[in-house]
């Protein structure tokens, strides 16, 4: 095997290597995929309107999200079950973060405890947390996670219904024997329920509330002392309501062409989002991110920083804790050089007038 030279190789190599359902599991998209495909042309069919002649022979990628200092403006998103990829899972990607400097969103679905990935990310960690029916098992995790040092609470509000992941039921996708959502354990929604097609549907179907609205946000809020982003916002109006609503910023977000199929993508919705929240909070940004420049559009258009999700994985499978770091590093590479082709030395310095 080459060393890899570009995200995609990543994914490349764990196609090879993952057995086919987890594969289909990690890479699929709802029902057709058209917002799965829609999230990286978005991105391809933006041009980067570059400056000259200036001194970029000193630059800075830091930038500060929420009191914390980034290496980078970009983040680990939340995705499930990384022991699927690696066996130390969930732990090998928190230190590769700390190792990087960066982020890591941490799911409700994790495969490792929020304790263990917390001591490893080093206070790193941000939590990403679905709503239960029963609120006591979500306030429990609030609890773990705030114990564990998480310095944010991602809610995600795209998904209390799950959507139809066509690969994942034609696989019947169950977790292996031997891996469970162990953050679930104590009050025993770590498991799958019996059921055909797929088994993580079933789950999120009979176990997340889907009559979460804005006053649970306003509830949600008042129970922790972390600040709290919504997650899955692809509306101004929904991320100026956030704001109102209590929320520290959004992140727009599809679920990676997860859950409702022809959706918008994120960098298509991001400027109307920008507006929506009106300096209120941060604003974040996933989906289809695959190369440095993509980061700096999304960083023009008004993004504090992107999260990166797919891409983590296929480095967890091909190297663990080392091929996340890798992927971690080959981005902000990119970034570096994107930005000092553009003539920016600070990512304050990356601008709206580069994007045409």
């Amino acid at each position: 095997m080459t060393a890899p030279i570009h995200l995609s190789d990543f994914e490349e190599y764990a196609a090879a290597s993952l057995p086919r359902m987890v594969y289909d599991y990690y890479a699929g998209g709802a029902h057709d995929e058209i917002t799965l495909r829609k999230n990286r042309e978005a991105y391809q069919r933006l041009e980067l309107h570059y400056r000259v002649l200036r001194d970029v022979a000193d630059r800075n990628l830091e930038t500060e999200l929420l009191g914390q200092t980034l290496s980078m403006p970009v983040f680990i998103a939340p995705t499930a079950f990384h022991q699927l990829a690696n066996e130390e899972g969930e732990v090998a990607t928190a230190r590769a973060v700390a190792r990087a400097g960066t982020v890591m969103g941490l799911s409700t679905l994790s495969t490792r405890s929020i304790e263990d990935v917390g001591a490893a990310a080093q206070g790193r960690l941000w939590f990403q947390l679905y709503v239960y029916k029963d609120r006591e098992a979500t306030l429990e995790l609030i609890a773990r996670a705030e114990a564990a040092g998480a310095k944010a609470l991602l809610l995600t509000v795209d998904a209390q219904v799950w959507g139809i992941r066509e690969r994942d039921v034609r696989n019947q996708f169950q977790l292996p024997p031997g891996l469970r959502m162990v953050n679930l354990a104590t009050s025993g929604k770590s498991e799958f329920p019996e059921a055909g097609g797929s088994g993580l549907a079933a789950y999120v179907n009979t176990m997340f509330d889907p009559s979460l609205s804005w006053s649970d946000l306003e509830w949600l809020c008042s129970s922790t002392k972390l600040p709290v982003l919504i997650k899955g916002v692809v509306r101004g109006d929904d991320a100026a309501i956030a704001m109102e609503h209590g929320a520290a910023g959004v992140v727009v977000s599809n679920h990676g062409g997860r859950q409702l199929d022809t959706s918008p993508a994120p960098i298509t919705v991001l400027p109307a989002v920008v507006e929506g929240v009106a300096g209120r909070g941060i604003v974040l940004i996933d989906g289809g991110i695959r190369r440095g420049t993509d980061v700096v559009k999304a960083v023009a258009l008004g993004a504090d920083a992107v999260a990166i999700g797919r891409p983590v994985l296929w480095g967890l499978a091909t190297g663990g804790e080392d091929g996340v770091v890798r992927v971690l590093e080959m981005i902000r590479t990119e970034v570096d050089l994107a930005m000092a082709l553009c003539g920016a030395r600070t990512v304050d310095e990356v601008t709206e007038d580069l994007v045409g």
